[in-house]
């Protein structure tokens, strides 16, 4: 299955704006890609690339005053399958992690383990280790969060999440983040594509997806409480302690976002 992916971001910018964008597919799927997801710019403007201490790929860029657009369009191959649930992942010891998980057992800045830790315990501390306590996780945040796009706010935190019971894909990653952290299970935020495809209608608006990953079984596995069910198309940008590491745009001066677009769609 071959899938197009993309986006058209437009801001009005009062002034020349430097702004950070971490919008190319991961490197994991660099061989999945059949036509480059090469971003341009309107007006077109000098663009440096690096990788973060992550290993996600980074754009940096000085937008100029007034009306600014950045866009892409790719092709990605995928499986045209099912995500799997892998039942038998077991939970590691702390002392037998590898070291590059340890990060992702800390509390982060939407992710506050101090003030879920109590709560986590009482609600999961029975559930058997391993792949049944993650899923028992997302079973929870998926039925004790209402998914209201209108409610969205880029400030919620786990911690607020869960006393308000509201919120979008992110709000529900990072609070199975938090309580996934504070049961000694590594996790880490994801943002990526994730359309509709295989899915019944009707279909909300298209934007970015948030989900995480929990490292159980020797490797990291997906898991979406958002969703809460296997999903076809799933396409990673960038992965992250919380939605701070991995913000899809990052605009140092005052700006208006004009137009925001967002495509995942099946190549028939």
């Amino acid at each position: 299955m071959d899938i197009r992916v993309g986006y058209e971001i437009l801001y009005d910018l009062p002034s020349p704006t430097p702004m950070m964008l971490m919008l190319n597919v991961h490197y994991s799927r660099a061989g999945d890609i059949i036509v480059p997801d090469h971003m341009t710019t309107d007006p077109q403007v000098p663009v440096a690339t690096y990788r973060d201490t992550f290993g996600n790929w980074c754009s940096r860029l000085v937008a100029p005053a007034g009306r600014f657009r950045v866009a892409s369009a790719g092709v990605v191959r995928d499986t045209g399958i099912d995500e799997v649930a892998i039942t038998d992942a077991c939970q590691h010891p702390i002392n037998d992690l590898p070291e590059d998980s340890l990060v992702f057992l800390l509390g982060s800045r939407y992710c506050e383990t101090d003030r879920l830790s109590e709560t986590a315990w009482y609600l999961f501390g029975h559930l058997p280790k391993g792949w049944a306590l993650v899923q028992g996780i997302c079973d929870f945040v998926h039925n004790h969060i209402y998914f209201d796009y209108n409610q969205a706010r880029a400030t919620r935190t786990a911690w607020e999440a869960y006393n308000e019971r509201v919120g979008v894909c992110r709000d529900y990653a990072h609070l199975a983040v938090a309580f996934c952290r504070c049961m000694n299970v590594p996790a880490r935020y994801c943002t990526g594509y994730l359309g509709d495809i295989g899915m019944p209608p009707p279909y909300g608006p298209m934007d970015f997806a948030g989900w995480f990953e929990a490292y159980i079984g020797g490797q990291w596995h997906t898991f979406d409480p958002r969703n809460n069910v296997p999903r076809i198309g799933r396409i990673l940008i960038a992965r992250g302690r919380d939605a701070t590491d991995v913000a899809i745009t990052t605009t140092f001066g005052p700006n208006v976002l004009a137009s925001f677009k967002v495509f995942c769609d099946e190549v028939v």
